[in-house]
């Protein structure tokens, strides 16, 4: 229980600062570098989702967290790898 508290207190920051750190860097020009930080920041992204959706029916974050997800990884495939 300790450790779902702590996971969940590091997801409130995690969040923010890895998002905000990506929309960084693209802003700064460097988009393949956002990337890579924005997917950083997914799985805390889908775990949040999935806890809304668990315990407040709300099924919109995780669907959105999913599809960014998957987009986000194109995008590194994209930057990094054609």
């Amino acid at each position: 229980m300790e450790n779902q508290r702590i996971f969940n207190s590091a997801t409130q920051v995690l969040i923010p600062s890895l998002t905000i750190g990506a929309q960084v860097a693209t802003a700064l020009k460097y988009p393949e570098y956002g990337l890579i930080v924005n997917l950083c920041a997914q799985p805390f992204w889908l775990y949040s989702g999935w806890k809304a959706w668990r315990k407040a029916g709300q099924s919109g974050i995780f669907v959105n967290s999913i599809l960014f997800t998957i987009i986000t990884t194109m995008g590194i495939v994209n930057y990094w790898f054609i």
